[in-house]
Protein backbone atom coordinates (compact mmCIF):
# COMPACT_ATOMS: atom_id res chain seq x y z
CA UNK A 1 0.00 0.00 0.00
CA UNK A 2 2.89 2.35 0.73
CA UNK A 3 4.16 1.97 -2.83
CA UNK A 4 0.82 3.19 -4.20
CA UNK A 5 0.89 6.22 -1.91
CA UNK A 6 4.48 6.93 -2.93
CA UNK A 7 3.65 6.63 -6.63
CA UNK A 8 0.57 8.81 -6.30
CA UNK A 9 2.69 11.61 -4.83
CA UNK A 10 5.15 11.56 -7.70
CA UNK A 11 3.18 10.46 -10.78
CA UNK A 12 2.27 13.97 -11.98
CA UNK A 13 5.80 15.45 -11.68
CA UNK A 14 7.29 12.33 -13.27
CA UNK A 15 4.84 12.53 -16.16
CA UNK A 16 5.67 16.20 -16.73
CA UNK A 17 9.42 15.52 -16.68
CA UNK A 18 8.93 12.59 -19.05
CA UNK A 19 6.96 14.68 -21.57
CA UNK A 20 9.45 17.56 -21.47
CA UNK A 21 12.45 15.20 -21.60
CA UNK A 22 11.01 13.22 -24.50
CA UNK A 23 10.26 16.45 -26.36
CA UNK A 24 13.82 17.64 -25.85
CA UNK A 25 15.24 14.29 -26.99
CA UNK A 26 13.13 14.52 -30.15
CA UNK A 27 14.36 18.09 -30.64
CA UNK A 28 10.86 19.54 -30.45
CA UNK A 29 10.21 23.14 -29.39
CA UNK A 30 8.50 22.01 -26.16
CA UNK A 31 7.46 25.47 -24.98
CA UNK A 32 6.09 26.46 -28.39
CA UNK A 33 4.13 23.20 -28.58
CA UNK A 34 2.73 23.91 -25.12
CA UNK A 35 1.67 27.45 -26.06
CA UNK A 36 0.01 26.25 -29.27
CA UNK A 37 -1.86 23.54 -27.34
CA UNK A 38 -3.01 26.08 -24.77
CA UNK A 39 -4.30 28.37 -27.55
CA UNK A 40 -6.29 25.49 -29.06
CA UNK A 41 -7.68 24.64 -25.63
CA UNK A 42 -8.88 28.21 -25.09
CA UNK A 43 -10.58 28.17 -28.52
CA UNK A 44 -12.32 24.91 -27.64
CA UNK A 45 -13.55 26.26 -24.30
CA UNK A 46 -14.83 29.44 -25.96
CA UNK A 47 -16.70 27.36 -28.53
CA UNK A 48 -18.52 25.14 -26.06
CA UNK A 49 -19.11 27.69 -23.29
CA UNK A 50 -22.60 28.81 -24.44
CA UNK A 51 -23.79 25.21 -24.49
CA UNK A 52 -22.40 24.51 -21.04
CA UNK A 53 -23.90 27.67 -19.56
CA UNK A 54 -27.28 26.83 -21.10
CA UNK A 55 -27.22 23.31 -19.65
CA UNK A 56 -26.23 24.51 -16.19
CA UNK A 57 -28.82 27.28 -16.09
CA UNK A 58 -31.58 24.93 -17.27
CA UNK A 59 -30.74 22.32 -14.65
CA UNK A 60 -30.54 24.98 -11.95
CA UNK A 61 -33.96 26.35 -12.85
CA UNK A 62 -35.55 22.89 -12.86
CA UNK A 63 -33.98 22.00 -9.54
CA UNK A 64 -34.78 25.20 -7.67
CA UNK A 65 -38.33 25.53 -9.01
CA UNK A 66 -39.44 22.21 -7.52
CA UNK A 67 -40.56 20.96 -10.92
CA UNK A 68 -38.52 17.77 -10.64
CA UNK A 69 -40.07 16.84 -7.30
CA UNK A 70 -43.57 17.58 -8.60
CA UNK A 71 -42.95 15.48 -11.71
CA UNK A 72 -41.71 12.64 -9.51
CA UNK A 73 -44.92 12.80 -7.46
CA UNK A 74 -47.11 12.84 -10.58
CA UNK A 75 -45.26 9.86 -12.06
CA UNK A 76 -45.05 7.92 -8.77
CA UNK A 77 -47.93 5.50 -9.61
CA UNK A 78 -46.08 4.53 -12.79
CA UNK A 79 -42.80 4.16 -10.90
CA UNK A 80 -44.44 2.01 -8.22
CA UNK A 81 -45.58 -0.46 -10.89
CA UNK A 82 -41.98 -0.67 -12.10
CA UNK A 83 -40.60 -1.01 -8.58
CA UNK A 84 -38.61 2.20 -8.98
CA UNK A 85 -38.56 4.64 -6.01
CA UNK A 86 -40.02 7.94 -7.20
CA UNK A 87 -37.58 9.84 -4.95
CA UNK A 88 -34.76 8.77 -7.28
CA UNK A 89 -36.41 10.17 -10.41
CA UNK A 90 -34.99 13.71 -10.03
CA UNK A 91 -31.49 12.30 -9.54
CA UNK A 92 -31.82 10.03 -12.58
CA UNK A 93 -33.17 12.81 -14.81
CA UNK A 94 -30.71 15.50 -13.76
CA UNK A 95 -27.74 13.10 -14.05
CA UNK A 96 -28.31 13.09 -17.83
CA UNK A 97 -27.35 16.77 -17.88
CA UNK A 98 -25.20 17.56 -14.85
CA UNK A 99 -23.26 15.37 -12.47
CA UNK A 100 -22.83 18.18 -9.95
CA UNK A 101 -26.54 18.93 -9.77
CA UNK A 102 -27.32 15.21 -9.47
CA UNK A 103 -24.84 14.95 -6.62
CA UNK A 104 -26.62 17.84 -4.91
CA UNK A 105 -29.94 16.02 -5.25
CA UNK A 106 -28.35 12.84 -3.89
CA UNK A 107 -27.05 14.81 -0.89
CA UNK A 108 -30.61 16.00 -0.28
CA UNK A 109 -31.71 12.34 -0.27
CA UNK A 110 -28.89 11.54 2.16
CA UNK A 111 -30.08 14.28 4.53
CA UNK A 112 -33.66 13.06 4.41
CA UNK A 113 -33.19 9.26 4.40
CA UNK A 114 -29.55 8.77 5.39
CA UNK A 115 -26.60 7.68 3.25
CA UNK A 116 -26.83 4.08 4.49
CA UNK A 117 -30.53 3.77 3.70
CA UNK A 118 -31.76 1.79 0.73
CA UNK A 119 -32.50 5.02 -1.18
CA UNK A 120 -29.09 6.44 -0.27
CA UNK A 121 -27.37 3.31 -1.52
CA UNK A 122 -29.41 3.32 -4.74
CA UNK A 123 -28.60 7.00 -5.34
CA UNK A 124 -24.88 6.35 -4.77
CA UNK A 125 -24.89 3.41 -7.16
CA UNK A 126 -26.86 5.43 -9.72
CA UNK A 127 -24.39 8.30 -9.64
CA UNK A 128 -21.47 5.96 -10.13
CA UNK A 129 -22.88 3.84 -12.97
CA UNK A 130 -24.53 6.47 -15.17
CA UNK A 131 -23.16 9.22 -17.38
CA UNK A 132 -24.04 12.83 -18.08
CA UNK A 133 -25.15 11.90 -21.59
CA UNK A 134 -26.27 15.27 -22.93
CA UNK A 135 -23.42 17.19 -21.34
CA UNK A 136 -20.82 14.75 -22.64
CA UNK A 137 -22.29 14.58 -26.12
CA UNK A 138 -22.55 18.36 -26.41
CA UNK A 139 -18.98 18.90 -25.25
CA UNK A 140 -17.34 16.18 -27.31
CA UNK A 141 -19.38 16.49 -30.47
CA UNK A 142 -19.30 20.29 -30.53
CA UNK A 143 -15.55 20.24 -29.95
CA UNK A 144 -14.92 17.92 -32.88
CA UNK A 145 -17.69 19.37 -35.04
CA UNK A 146 -19.83 16.24 -35.36
CA UNK A 147 -23.39 17.04 -36.40
CA UNK A 148 -24.86 13.55 -36.89
CA UNK A 149 -24.71 11.47 -33.72
CA UNK A 150 -26.16 8.34 -35.34
CA UNK A 151 -26.45 5.64 -32.64
CA UNK A 152 -24.61 7.47 -29.88
CA UNK A 153 -27.66 8.95 -28.15
CA UNK A 154 -29.81 5.78 -28.18
CA UNK A 155 -26.84 3.69 -27.03
CA UNK A 156 -25.92 6.11 -24.26
CA UNK A 157 -29.52 6.35 -23.06
CA UNK A 158 -29.85 2.56 -23.08
CA UNK A 159 -26.65 2.22 -21.07
CA UNK A 160 -27.84 4.86 -18.62
CA UNK A 161 -31.25 3.20 -18.26
CA UNK A 162 -29.49 -0.10 -17.61
CA UNK A 163 -27.31 1.55 -14.98
CA UNK A 164 -30.34 3.10 -13.30
CA UNK A 165 -32.17 -0.22 -13.25
CA UNK A 166 -29.19 -2.13 -11.93
CA UNK A 167 -28.59 0.46 -9.20
CA UNK A 168 -32.13 -0.17 -7.94
CA UNK A 169 -31.71 -3.95 -8.15
CA UNK A 170 -28.33 -3.93 -6.41
CA UNK A 171 -29.53 -1.42 -3.81
CA UNK A 172 -32.35 -3.75 -2.87
CA UNK A 173 -30.03 -6.74 -2.65
CA UNK A 174 -27.61 -5.10 -0.25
Amino acid sequence: MKIILYLSDYIIPLTMFYIVGFGLLMRRPVYDDFVNGAKEGVKTVAGIMPTLVGLMVGVGVLRSSGFLDALGIVLSPFFQKLGFPSQLFPVALVKLFSSGAATGLALDLFKQYGPDSELGLMASLMLSCTETVFYTMSVYFLTVGIKKTRYTLPGALLATLTGIGMSVVLGRLM
